[in-house]
């Protein structure tokens, strides 16, 4: 409802702190879990490629290696940047483009990636009407290697004001790009219907960048939840956060067979019962017909995150994993390593205080020890930190906040990464 959409912008994203506070109350008793034989890397900062007043990293993946995305402000303009990493560190940051008008929040930040034939796609949106907290989405890709970019266009054509927000970009059958967004042209049309529902849809283009699919996918979803894709052998695989008529929202999967979407299906009734977005979206991995999703779920008003395993690409899971150990503000990564276990990224909350933390999981429940990455800053309570695996070499990135005393907004993008045994 739009109505909430207006509750999560005034209130730093859906939840207020207090409430994430108390949805993560270090008093819940961890359950039993099953010990992982010995896992442990090493965490090392490196050199960050942005410059102060820079926020919203993303991190994707290709087979020359991983891109780092970013967002800087500079007087009234909000410029996406990238770099790529190098076997010394990050390569030189170059410029995609910048606007004075575009919507961008810590939960769902533009984003570069690399496809599979070396172009690089650019997603970024922007604000259509205030009061709607519309948006629109724009493409652009580079077949320089980012020295010049194609004019942006759109992959929707409703012409409605509404959002348009929270972009999963992949390779698609038939070397086609494919994307999948949050809509809410059933709300813009009708602004008095408050029952109007957003929707999750899907669009294609292929080589030549002419647009072969426009379609919905499901007719009701939660509103600011982000979407999540992978690529099985058997095809894509979507995930994202559905909505129930009666409010509950858990996380569900859709797969792309023979041109068409099936039906969505959950993950795990976690039956969540809540009347706003919670704005802490699924992650997917996937290799083969292997695949494993991780997400944040409420149970007795405590936050936890969880992952689970599918061996068919996502047509049924298995027993899910808790993450955490004492509590969780969500914010999930995850990655399928090469033996079939994962490693798995939150924000723990404990003894009051937060941590970007990692560990590495298994279908059979096994768990290894937590790896404290970063400690959480207060941008942490909605920023959502990232991560990406490229070889033995995982590669982490996150928003730190101003430091107390700075000068309002000289929020950074920090990175480090690890090396796996």
């Amino acid at each position: 409802m739009r109505v909430t959409l207006a509750i999560v912008s005034a209130a730093a994203l859906c939840l207020t702190a207090a409430h994430w506070r108390a949805l993560a109350a270090d008093t819940v008793t961890p359950q039993a879990k099953v010990a992982s034989p010995a896992w442990s890397v090493r965490i090392e900062p490196l050199q960050d490629p942005s410059e102060a007043r820079s926020s919203g990293p993303r991190l994707t993946r290709s087979e020359q290696g991983v891109l780092l995305s970013w967002v800087e402000r500079s007087g009234g303009s909000t410029i996406l940047k990238f770099a790529e990493k190098q076997a010394a560190g990050w390569g030189r940051p170059a410029t995609v483009s910048s606007g004075s008008n575009w919507a961008v929040s810590p939960a769902d930040p533009p984003i570069v990636l690399r496809r599979m034939d070396g172009t690089l796609v650019a997603a970024w949106q922007v604000a259509t009407d205030k009061k709607l907290e519309g948006s629109d989405i724009y493409l652009a890709h580079s077949k320089d290697n980012g020295k010049t970019w194609s004019p942006p266009f759109r992959p929707h054509h409703d012409r409605t004001r509404g959002q348009h927000a929270f972009p999963s970009l992949f390779e698609a059958p038939g070397n086609a790009l494919g994307l999948v967004w949050l809509d809410a042209r059933a709300q813009a049309a009708n602004p008095e219907d408050v029952d109007a529902s957003i929707s999750l849809r899907y669009a294609a283009f292929d080589q030549s960048w002419k647009q072969t699919a426009d379609a919905e996918i499901d007719s009701r979803v939660c509103e600011c939840c982000s979407t999540t894709a992978a690529v099985t052998s058997d095809g894509v695989l979507i995930g994202f956060r559905d909505r129930s008529d009666n409010e509950i929202r858990d996380i569900a999967v859709s797969r792309l067979e023979r041109g068409k979407w099936t039906a969505s299906t959950l993950v795990h009734a976690d039956n969540w019962e809540i009347d706003a977005c919670p704005v802490n979206g699924p992650m997917l991995s996937a290799r083969g017909r292997q695949a494993v999703v991780s997400w944040f779920t409420v149970k007795n008003e405590k936050g936890q995150a969880w992952a689970a395993f599918s061996s068919d690409a996502g047509r049924t899971w298995g027993t899910p994993i808790r993450l955490d150990d004492a509590a969780s503000l969500g914010r999930v990564g995850v990655d399928l390593l090469d033996d079939g276990s994962a490693v798995a990224t939150w924000v723990e909350y404990a003894n009051r205080r937060a941590q970007f933390s990692m560990r590495r999981v298994d279908s059979a429940g096994q768990r290894s020890p937590v790896v404290s990455i970063a400690a959480a800053s207060s941008a942490m309570s909605s920023d959502v930190p990232r991560m990406a695996r490229q070889g033995r070499e995982i590669v982490f990135a996150w928003t730190e906040a101003a430091a107390k005393g700075d000068r309002e907004g000289a929020s950074s993008v920090h990175t480090a990464h690890a090396i796996l045994p």
